[in-house]
């Protein structure tokens, strides 16, 4: 294991993947990315979106609040990166390929069954999706 991404978010499961994560980077010298998708809402085609999930104050937070979690382990080489895009799941495979990951940790946000039939869930399309190994921290 040499480059693992861990995708986050202002969730709490978040924080236990960034954990994760950075526990596995510690023992293996591998690399860590921590990454915010930060989706675009409203309109169909990227110029038609009317807003982004996060403003940058807040996503520069909850980057900030991820890599604490993952340094509290010990974890020394950790970077923090964001991406736009308005499907997250596809954005963290693609990134994940693109960039030559070899390991994905994402969190679960645990969602009822009726939620995750109607918004789906980003950590089972990331595992259906990945290039890579996924582990899905609880």
């Amino acid at each position: 294991m040499n480059k693992i991404l861990c995708p986050v978010d202002d969730c709490e499961p978040t924080k236990v993947a960034a954990r994760l994560a950075g526990t596995l980077a510690a023992a293996t010298g591998a690399d860590l990315t921590l990454l915010a998708v930060n989706e675009m809402i409203g309109g169909y085609m990227r110029r038609d979106a009317s807003a982004l999930l996060w403003s940058p104050s807040q996503l520069s937070a909850l980057l900030d609040e991820a890599k604490a979690a993952a340094t509290s382990t010990g974890a020394e080489k950790i970077e923090t990166a964001s991406i736009e895009s308005r499907d997250v799941a596809r954005a963290i495979s693609q990134y994940a390929e693109q960039n030559g990951y070899d390991h994905i940790v994402i969190g679960s946000g645990g969602k009822g069954a009726v939620k995750r039939m109607v918004l789906g869930s980003v950590s089972a399309d990331v595992v259906n999706r990945a290039p890579c190994p996924v582990t899905v921290a609880r």
